[in-house]
């Protein structure tokens, strides 16, 4: 039932932001996602083993803290804040690329949609009642 309520959910979201380009490039956009994917590689491990996960609301999250050994956690936590700090600049910026600002929560949910659809198996996220679910 979870899985059907994700689809329709991801469904509603594509069709609501059918006139927004998500993909737009500007060069703030085009800084951020380069943040984003030099950070990617450092982060891939952590989602492997589902200490982080994709979160509802388009973020990441630090699903299971006993995950990391005590010596890495604030260097993990550093990492996540980073990551949420450019997912949180990008939505901003590619609702304002498309000359609507108000668009960003949309933006937001489009993509929350999208990385869990698209992450690799194995990895976690949460569906949207924000239970954590495996891929």
């Amino acid at each position: 039932m979870k899985k059907i309520i994700f689809i329709l959910m991801l469904l509603a979201s594509s069709l609501a932001m059918a006139a927004a380009d998500i993909e737009i490039n500007s060069p703030a956009v085009a800084s951020i996602r380069s943040s984003m994917h030099a950070r990617h590689e450092q982060m891939k491990p952590l989602y492997a083993s589902g200490a982080i996960g994709l979160t509802r609301d388009g973020l990441v999250g630090v699903r299971d803290a006993n995950a990391i050994p005590l010596r890495e956690r604030q260097g993990v936590n550093s990492l996540v804040a980073a990551e949420n700090g450019d997912r949180n600049a990008l939505y901003k910026e590619i609702a304002n690329a498309n000359g609507h600002p108000e668009w960003e929560a949309e933006v937001r949910n489009t993509f929350a949609l999208r990385w869990a659809q698209k992450a690799p198996a194995g990895w976690w996220y949460q569906d949207p009642g924000g239970a954590w679910l495996q891929k």
